[in-house]
């Protein structure tokens, strides 16, 4: 099982704290990849608020005494002192994203976003975003800089922001749409820095592409192209900030064989240079 936490000021404890409005006290990721099986269980729940994002996969909640099954692109959110109970299993290639918080204002954010007043299960969508900003708290709480707390919350608005927009859809999916298009993210998930050709895949999966094109961009609210593009960048972003790979390298690591179009295309992305992007996170640039 691959675990990747990270907790504020390194204090595992579980924190309330109601003298500001948001605080993020903890963040990580857990995908499975070995252990047959992973589960918690808190009858007594937790002092704070939890949401676990599945990225991938299936997950299994046990919620008011029933088993609920669910997939990548939706959320789980547990409400303070409410039972928790869940299971991942090695085979079904689960990886979830999760985040702790507390503050006096927490019930009002969630409110003003729309987010369902008791534990229970959000279709969030599935989104390259959600990947990044839950990667972004996790690095922001691993690293502590300063203003770091100021920028965890911001990151988790972001979240919330997003599956407001997915809540406030009003187009709903036949079950095999949305089942054509979850398994077409994760196939571009996992061969975002190879050549992709949209036509193929969908010839392989005997499909139109026009009707590829336009059901994947109802469901996500990108074309497949800005999609792994969108994989591409957020990726890059995440080696800019922790490697020092030469531009060049990370442009091969994300799936472009010319340095100088993917630097035009980070610009146009992100709005600044990957030299610039890197600069300010503190790291020398390795080549211009």
């Amino acid at each position: 099982m691959y675990v990747n936490s990270a907790y504020l000021n390194n204090q595992i404890p579980e924190i309330v704290d109601d003298t500001i409005p948001l605080k993020i006290t903890s963040c990580g990721k857990y995908k499975m990849k070995s252990r047959d099986v992973f589960q918690t269980k808190r009858d007594r729940g937790r002092a704070d608020y939890q949401i676990i994002y599945i990225d991938s996969g299936k997950a299994h909640f046990f919620i008011n005494g029933k088993e609920h099954i669910v997939s990548a692109g939706n959320m789980v959110i547990y409400y303070p002192n409410v039972p928790q109970h869940y299971r991942y299993y090695n085979k079904e290639k689960t990886t979830v994203y999760w985040v702790h918080f507390t503050g006096s204002h927490v019930q009002r954010i969630l409110d003003h976003y729309n987010i369902p007043k008791e534990t229970g299960i959000i279709h969030s969508g599935t989104s390259p975003d959600y990947q990044w900003l839950f990667g972004q708290m996790i690095r922001e709480l691993q690293t502590c800089r300063p203003k770091n707390d100021e920028m965890l919350t911001l990151l988790l608005r972001n979240i919330l922001i997003l599956v407001n927009r997915s809540l406030e859809m009003k187009t709903k999916f036949a079950d095999t749409t949305e089942k054509e298009i979850t398994y077409a993210m994760y196939h571009f998930r996992e061969n975002f820095n190879k050549e992709i050709s949209i036509d193929d895949y969908a010839s392989e999966c005997n499909i139109s592409v026009c009707w590829f094109i336009r059901c994947f961009k109802q469901v996500t609210g990108q074309t497949p192209l800005q999609y792994i593009i969108s994989l591409r960048i957020s990726n890059a972003q995440m080696l800019l900030e922790t490697t020092s790979y030469t531009i060049a390298q990370i442009a091969q690591e994300v799936g472009y064989d010319n340095p100088l179009y993917f630097s035009r295309l980070f610009r146009k992305q992100v709005g600044v240079s990957p030299n610039n992007y890197r600069k300010s996170y503190g790291i020398a640039p390795k080549d211009r």
